[in-house]
């Protein structure tokens, strides 16, 4: 959405007229979720995608209609064997068209301040009318009526590392490449630099015993633990694991594990998060080298990333809640 804005600000600036296609809704089998985005203007695609594929194509012939009549539309793409696209995927996308005049004043302010926003990681949430102007609230949840769809300004889950070395720093630049926020903690000062690790939005050199002292943890935080030696592990483990947080992951071999497990237990851990944790971490496609474990984590993160939001958007307008 960052992208958007910026190529959307700039067009403005340029007096250039646009068109912004967003899922409002997807069922069954589509390429892109609600919340996909593309931005159009007068030669075709400039920015962004809604999965490619027939769909996106339809779409764009859209963008090219609105932006000839200036005005906005709402479409059903359907992309099912023998409908309007004739397309295998097998499910729909209702996608909002919005004319957006290069003129616009309540556009340009509302790119502005959504990408001051994406910037300070500040969130909110963006609304999306078929008809009128669009608006940034502080609260909301994911909506869609059929006319009016609410999302959430995408900040980024923010990863945090334990540990600074080899596999960190392959792991931290890939999972920046699909939209995670990194933080870095380590007890070393030649580990934990910003020059170091320059994809990292925070880096905290601070000791293993006292999370709390070096970084805020926050609910909605995923953790990854893989610290030089399983001491800091157990430290950092106890500590993670006595409060909330979205995903803690440890690397380490299974002998490891139920060494750490076993002395977590004496501290005191209750076992329903030891349970919880994900280890050994990653996807299991037999990573060795730290870029291959990099992919491996990371692949494992996207996918609880995905079920998270998921979880989070409402069932479409006037479907039932299992499709």
């Amino acid at each position: 959405m960052q992208t958007i804005f910026e190529t959307l600000l700039t067009l403005l600036n340029r007096g250039e007229d646009s068109v912004l296609a967003t899922v409002a809704s997807a069922q069954g089998s589509t390429p892109r979720g609600a919340g996909a985005q593309l931005l159009a203007g007068r030669e075709g695609l400039i920015s962004g995608t809604i999965g490619g594929g027939p769909g996106e194509a339809q779409a764009l012939v859209l963008a090219a209609e609105c932006l000839e009549k200036r005005r906005s539309n709402l479409r059903r793409l359907e992309l099912r064997h023998g409908g309007e696209l004739d397309s295998v995927c097998g499910g729909e996308q209702e996608v909002l068209l919005q004319f957006i005049p290069g003129d616009s004043a309540a556009w340009k302010a509302l790119a502005q301040e959504a990408l001051e926003r994406l910037e300070a990681r500040r969130g909110g949430w963006l609304v999306l009318a078929a008809e009128g102007d669009p608006a940034l609230l502080e609260e909301g949840s994911p909506a869609w009526d059929g006319a009016r769809l609410v999302l959430p300004l995408p900040v980024g889950e923010r990863v945090v590392i334990f540990g600074g070395g080899h596999c960190a720093l392959a792991l931290a630049p890939v999972l920046r490449s699909v939209g995670f926020r990194v933080a870095v903690f380590d007890d070393r000062p030649e580990f934990a630099s910003a020059e170091r690790f320059p994809e990292a939005e925070t880096v905290v050199c601070h000791d293993y015993t006292d999370i709390a002292g070096g970084l805020e943890l926050t609910a909605e935080d995923y953790a990854v633990v893989m610290t030089s030696g399983h001491s800091h592990d157990l430290e950092v483990e106890n500590q993670l694991l006595r409060r909330p947080l979205r995903y803690v992951g440890v690397m380490g071999s299974r002998t490891k594990t139920a060494y750490v497990n076993g002395k977590l237990r004496e501290m005191g851990v209750p076992e329903e998060a030891i349970q919880k944790v994900h280890t050994p971490i990653g996807t299991a496609i037999k990573a060795v080298t730290p870029e291959e474990i990099a992919v491996s984590i990371t692949g494992e993160l996207i996918y609880e990333r995905a079920l998270h939001r998921e979880a989070a958007v409402p069932p479409p307008h006037g479907c039932p809640s299992h499709l």
